[in-house]
C-alpha cells in the first residue's frame, strides 16, 4: 500500500486536539487489530485438528490463502483514519458527561 502523507490539521478539527485524535485513532486501531486476529485464529484453527493429513499438498495450500488474504488487508491504523475521517468512529469526552 502506498503511503500518503495525511494532513494534521484535518484531523485535530475534528476533536479540537491532535493528542485526543491520536489516542482515539490508537484505540481504535487496537480495536480492529484484535478483530482481525480473531478472524484469522478462528480461520486457522480449522486447520489444528489433521494429524498427517496437514502435510498434504491441498491442505497447505488452503492455509497459505487464507493468511495470504489477511496480508492483503489493509492495516489496522489506514482503517481507523479512514473511519475517523468519514465520521464513523463514536467517540464522547468523560467530562460532557
Amino acid at each position: 500500500m502506498a503511503i500518503e502523507t495525511l494532513d494534521l490539521d484535518e484531523l485535530a478539527e475534528k476533536t479540537g486536539n491532535l493528542y485526543e485524535t491520536v489516542a482515539i485513532l490508537s484505540k481504535r486501531s487496537r480495536q480492529v487489530a484484535s478483530d482481525t486476529r480473531s478472524e484469522l485464529d478462528d480461520k486457522l484453527s480449522y486447520f489444528e485438528g489433521f494429524g498427517p493429513e496437514m502435510e498434504d499438498a491441498r491442505m497447505q495450500e488452503e492455509q497459505e490463502k487464507v493468511s495470504l488474504e489477511y496480508e492483503k488487508e489493509p492495516e489496522p491504523t489506514e482503517v481507523a483514519i479512514d473511519e475517523f475521517l468519514e465520521d464513523k468512529i463514536y467517540y464522547r469526552k468523560p467530562d460532557d458527561e
